[in-house]
């Protein structure tokens, strides 16, 4: 009993101090500075009201990673399953009439006092699920059955076609680039991944050419060439963060003291067009950094795959990457005017708990993966 007890406290320990605490660290820096630009954003018109809720939702969000990095890895892997499904509950709810349409995207369910994001969770089941399908029988020097792959992508496909309903195209881009690169590592088939690339380039095609798109998403995938489209819309918008990024210099006009950002110039420039307010009032160098600190926690999550001790492993790290990556670069890319406005939440620094909590699930796989290694040792 005795040693037991020993092996257990050891194992608990040996988890808090060889806890990845860079990576902690890390994201929640990106928490705090969006704190503070949320807070400017946002305090002319909100006053701290936006700050404390989304200081509320790191702390929410902080304590979730770090719950989900001391759960046994075996029953991440069991609970795969349920997370996907109860994704799935989510999405089907935002096209039920508990769903509310907020910029032409039915996205969000309505709850008392809070609203959820379901396209967030669909996030974290696809990092889970599909590793857990594929590396059911594959490993790091075979190539999982192609019985296997063709399941995967099946079983994908599913929330990609819902969350494309509400139409959210930016949230469903992030899915499909979350599926092909768990798909890739795990050793697939090439021509898998060309089928999907295939697949989701008509699948955007088709968006554009139907009415599922609303005017207003038409109108920002328009803005991205022409601004003077919509000069009253989204291209009065595009053209205010452009001018706010290009005002800020080298060392931007200083924390609350954006000409653009406090004008109130940009809407929902605490959720979307966050960056913005980093390149107006911390300039090029403080925008950098920002940069600099998401590249940090991608490259950690692309270092513990690497390293990971079994496939399940390297396939959940491989797809958080994935999803961390492609939607830094999105929201970062249509703040600088280089990529189409997509609605894409900045990773911990955009206002907004649903967002906030899913990355910090995140974090709290990634943590777990790094962990797998070392409680081996005990």
């Amino acid at each position: 009993m005795t040693l037991a007890r020993t092996g257990t406290e050891a194992r608990r320990q040996l988890s808090w101090t060889r806890t990845d605490w860079g990576l902690v660290v890390a994201a929640l820096g990106l928490s705090l500075v969006g704190a503070m630009l949320v807070w400017s954003a946002t305090r002319g018109t909100s006053g701290n009201s936006y700050l404390v809720r989304h200081l509320l939702n790191t702390a929410v969000g902080v304590g979730l990673g770090l719950a989900v990095m001391r759960i046994d890895f075996r029953t991440i892997r069991a609970w795969a399953p349920w997370v996907y499904l109860a994704s799935l509950l989510g999405l089907v709810a935002v096209l039920s009439p508990l769903g509310s349409t907020i910029n032409g995207s039915r996205s969000w369910v309505q709850l008392p006092g809070f609203s959820i994001q379901p396209a967030e969770l669909a996030k974290v089941a696809l990092c889970i699920g599909l590793a857990m399908i594929l590396a059911e029988r594959g490993e790091r020097d075979h190539p999982p059955p192609q019985r296997d792959v063709a399941l995967a992508v099946g079983l994908a496909a599913v929330p990609i076609l819902l969350v494309l309903a509400q139409p959210d195209l930016g949230s469903a881009v992030v899915l499909v680039m979350i599926s092909l690169g768990v798909v890739a590592v795990s050793g697939a088939s090439r021509w898998w991944l060309v089928g999907a690339a295939v697949g989701m380039v008509a699948a955007v095609v088709a968006a554009w050419t139907t009415p599922l798109l609303s005017d207003y998403q038409r109108d920002r995938l328009l803005a991205f060439a022409d601004p003077t489209i919509d000069p009253q819309g989204i291209g009065y918008q595009v053209s205010q963060v452009r001018l706010a990024i290009g005002s800020g210099g080298w060392w931007g006009q200083g924390v609350g003291e954006g000409t653009q950002t406090q004008g109130g110039f940009i809407p929902f420039q605490q959720t979307d067009f966050v960056f913005s307010v980093a390149g107006e009032e911390l300039g090029f160098a403080g925008a950098a950094g920002l940069l600099l600190v998401s590249g940090f926690v991608v490259l950690r999550a692309f270092l513990i795959a690497r390293d990971a001790q079994d496939s399940f492993g390297r396939l959940v790290a491989t797809g958080v990457g994935c999803w961390l990556l492609f939607q830094t670069v999105q929201n970062v890319g249509m703040n600088l005017g280089m990529l189409p406005v997509t609605g894409l939440p900045l990773p911990f620094v955009s206002y907004g708990g649903s967002s906030m909590f899913a990355c910090w699930v995140a974090v709290g796989l990634l943590g777990n993966v790094h962990l797998v290694n070392l409680r081996k040792l005990f």
